[in-house]
């Protein structure tokens, strides 16, 4: 059974308490084109009114996925040590 359109699609601010993250955040993805929306707003001079699909969300965080890259950037840097009587200057 397929899922009512409703339910399939989510606004701003759902989507924000989706991820944890503010409302600017979630517009700014839109508007730099890295989560699709379309805009319900009654004419383009209005506020926009965004809905995103659920397919659109699961590709973005598809997109944004941390995967280890072979554990060179899990080992940890050692710190040099100096001399007792040597001053660095940096």
């Amino acid at each position: 059974m397929a899922t009512p359109i409703e339910k399939r699609k989510l606004t701003v601010p759902q989507v924000a308490k989706l991820w944890g993250v503010s409302t600017h955040k979630v517009i700014h993805f839109i508007r730099t084109g890295e989560v699709r929306a379309i805009n319900l707003a009654a004419s383009r001079t209005n506020r926009p009114r965004y809905s995103i699909d659920r397919t659109d969300i699961e590709r973005f965080e598809a997109s944004r996925t941390v995967l280890p890259d072979g554990g060179e950037s899990t080992t940890r840097r050692l710190r040099r040590r100096v001399a007792g009587n040597v001053k660095e200057f940096f």
